[in-house]
């Protein structure tokens, strides 16, 4: 017993002998005997097993035990783990599904609404799905005619027979009815529709949907009749006749001599104007318009300006006797005047210079009024002159007054023409002052004859270089002296030599400076310059009468 004490002792301090862990120490290699106890018998039994090992139990110690507890514990938070994370997952689906099918059932809501509403006719009749009914609308070809008081049965695979509607107009006030059937529509499109009892002026019936060829004949027709109308513009918008003649340029080289120097009447700003002779003797004036000007326009332009120009018949205008544009040139053919331009007869010619009487100069005037008047207040539409000066004043064999370039403010609008046109305007004093601002008006033009009045009433030019410095332009140097008598009788051409009454002469200077106004507004009427002439004209009649 002692030995088996001594044995369970050293097992408690060393340890397990058989115990795997590194805590335990190894056991020897001949581990000692067991004693052997005695039976009843008195002979000693063998404990040894017969293969010469010791069988091995393993110790339940408290480390043992602790390990096993951690494992479990360790295996119960993972589980837990994965539990938790595959519910966070589901949720997270779950709620992602829920957006994603909310709109889309809300989407098939509104579809659904508007659906009926569409499907609800003006008088509160439901109409026909044709989805749902297969082809209810058929092609005109394909349509069967329904006589009158038929009942309209929709086709479909699952037709049932159910209560007749009748198509009642919707009166004010059964909004919930109204609401009640649209909500009804899935269920009402499945019955029949008693056609019968309509009324014509209740309902009409609805038209069927035009078929797909007239539509798109309909959309096409237009857009080919916009572009055949911009490809040829002149069909659909033909320049009109003329009654101007048409000359050519060889005949017109024949009848100037070749445009020779000899026969160069004068130089303006839109070309040179040359002396033709036709075969049977008469006299034309031929002006040859400058390749900068002609290139401004078309062959239909020019040929339009043409037409406008031929229409202004005025006894005071010259007439438009023809045109020619060949080979690109273009050329615009007028009657004769005999006796210059009134630059001429004022600047050039002393001789005839003293055939001007005072009472000849106020005939001038009004004259050239006239014309004013006719293109500003008479013609339609009207026009503006834009060239007004004494160059283009003609003066006939009676000394009567033809104005010339008149219907040309197109051909001086357009490009370097323009500038070129506010430049020798202002240069020559003719320019009213809003013309260096890029304006031009009726009122311009009245500016320019006020100008011109001036050159008759004194003799001199418009702008004249040779004067000293205040009276180079003649506007600016006259003016300040219209209402003095005694500067006024000083101003007045000393060819006239007095013959002329100083209430006219004042009349006279009265009109020039309402002419040439600095504002525009201030400016009278052209009818109303004749007017003044008139009574000027009326008065000297009536005291040479009483003279006599």
């Amino acid at each position: 017993m002692s030995d088996i004490i001594s044995i369970s002792r050293t097992l408690r301090k060393d340890g397990n002998p058989f115990n795997l862990n590194g805590n335990s120490t190894i056991a020897p290699a001949h581990p000692p005997r067991s004693p052997v106890p005695a039976t009843p018998s008195g002979t000693v039994a063998s404990v040894t097993p017969s293969s010469g090992r010791i069988p091995t139990k393993p110790t339940e110690g408290p480390t043992a035990a602790k390990e096993s507890n951690s494992e479990k514990s360790k295996k119960n938070t993972k589980k837990v783990v994965w539990i938790s994370v595959s519910g966070i997952l589901v949720f997270i689906i779950l709620v992602l599904g829920l957006l994603l099918f909310v709109p889309r059932c809300s989407k098939r809501e509104w579809v659904n609404r508007s659906s009926k509403q569409h499907q609800v006719g003006a008088y509160g009749v439901e109409r026909q799905n044709p989805r749902e009914y297969g082809a209810f609308v058929q092609p005109p070809n394909q349509t069967e005619k329904v006589p009158k008081g038929a009942i309209v049965r929709p086709k479909g695979d699952h037709q049932e027979e159910a209560r007749r509607v009748r198509a009642i107009p919707n009166p004010q006030g059964e909004q919930e009815k109204d609401e009640q059937r649209m909500e009804t529509i899935p269920k009402l499109l499945e019955h029949e529709i008693d056609m019968s009892s309509l009324d014509v002026f209740s309902m009409p019936s609805p038209p069927p949907p035009p078929p797909p060829l007239p539509v798109e004949r309909v959309i096409v027709e237009p857009t080919l009749f916009h572009k055949e109308a911009n490809i040829n513009p002149p069909k659909k918008s033909p320049v009109p006749p003329t009654f101007a003649k048409t000359f050519t340029i060889a005949s017109l080289q024949q009848y100037t001599n070749s445009f020779s120097q000899d026969n160069l009447i004068g130089l303006g700003m839109l070309g040179s104007v040359y002396r033709a002779e036709l075969p049977d003797g008469k006299i034309l004036a031929v002006k040859k318009l400058d390749k900068r000007v002609s290139d401004q326009q078309t062959d239909d332009e020019f040929l339009e300006l043409i037409n406008s120009i031929d229409r202004i018949r005025h006894p005071n205008i010259v007439e438009l006797i023809g045109y020619c544009a060949e080979h690109g040139q273009r050329l615009l053919i007028y009657e004769y005047c005999s006796n210059g331009s009134l630059q001429d007869a004022l600047h050039s010619d002393d001789e005839f210079k003293t055939r001007l009487s005072w009472n000849a100069r106020i005939r001038i005037a009004l004259g050239a009024a006239r014309a004013l008047e006719y293109l500003h207040e008479q013609f339609q539409p009207s026009v503006v002159h834009r060239n007004f000066k004494s160059a283009n004043i003609l003066l006939d064999d009676d000394v009567s007054v033809r104005v010339s370039d008149c219907g040309l403010a197109p051909l001086i609008t357009k490009g370097s023409v323009s500038q070129l046109s506010g430049q020798l305007l202002t240069a020559y004093g003719y320019g009213a002052p809003e013309f260096e601002s890029g304006i031009y008006t009726y009122q311009s033009d009245i500016y320019s004859f006020g100008v011109v009045m001036l050159e008759l009433l004194t003799g001199r030019q418009s702008y004249d270089r040779t004067r000293p410095r205040g009276e180079q332009f003649l506007v600016r140097w006259a003016i300040p002296q219209l209402h003095d008598i005694d500067a006024l009788s000083k101003m007045v051409d000393p060819s006239l030599k007095g013959n002329y009454p100083a209430k006219s002469l004042s009349n006279f200077a009265d009109i020039i400076s309402r002419c040439v106004q600095s504002e525009p507004e201030f400016r009278p009427a052209m009818s109303e310059v004749v007017l003044y002439l008139i009574n000027m004209i009326r008065k000297e009649s009536q005291q040479s009468e009483s003279n006599e």
